[in-house]
């Protein structure tokens, strides 16, 4: 059976992941898995500098086909920013709240229509021949002046969906994990995995 490591240790990540990965006919590990691993820096550029380089490390040590993502936030209003240092905007160490109570404050007073925003999510697939992959994911959306909902992590509770009326903490997971960023990047690196690793028609 083909095995697969996840490139995190994040729990929430992980748990998304298996909800739509899980389906395929291989044996998923994480970061958690492997304890003397430790967390890699991420100081690429780009999304798919720093999914590549994570990807690359786990596959490298493991010798198993590896997955990373990179995923970001960027605003409009703040020229794309936080972008790829969405994770620690607030700092080094701080929580979910901290980070977009931070961005809160940065749009404070700006028109609803001017917090235009998107997640953005890139997975990097090394094989164990060292092939690699990439899949993509976007979700549009607005950045609402106050955090709604309990069932996300990171910025969901203040990414508003106009054409749901809800935020994306406010999404059951089954709606989530159709239409979020990192839900549509997974869909494509399953049939990435299906048609180029298992060898299998989608």
């Amino acid at each position: 059976m083909l095995k697969l490591v996840l490139a995190t240790k994040n729990k929430d990540k992980v748990k998304e992941i298996m909800a739509i990965l899980g389906d395929l006919p291989v044996e998923i590990k994480s970061q958690n898995d492997y304890p003397h691993i430790h967390d890699i820096v991420e100081d690429g550029n780009t999304y798919e500098d720093n999914a590549l380089k994570k990807a690359s490390i786990f596959n490298n040590i493991t010798g198993l086909t590896s997955i990373a993502d990179d995923s970001g936030l960027e605003v409009d209003a703040l020229n794309g920013a936080p972008g790829i240092f969405a994770a620690r905007y607030a700092g080094d160490g701080v929580t979910y709240r901290d980070n977009y109570e931070k961005l809160l404050r940065e749009l404070e007073g700006l028109p609803f229509p001017e917090r235009k925003a998107r997640f953005v999510c890139i997975i990097a697939i090394v094989t164990v021949e060292h092939k690699v992959y990439f899949s993509r994911g976007y979700l549009e959306g607005y950045i609402i002046d106050e955090p709604r909902g309990s069932q996300g992590f990171g910025y969901d509770p203040v990414f508003y969906l106009p054409e749901y009326g809800r935020t994306v903490a406010e999404l059951d997971s089954e709606l989530k994990n159709r239409i979020s960023h990192r839900a549509k990047a997974l869909l494509k690196a399953k049939e990435i995995i299906t048609e180029n690793i298992l060898g299998k028609t989608v």
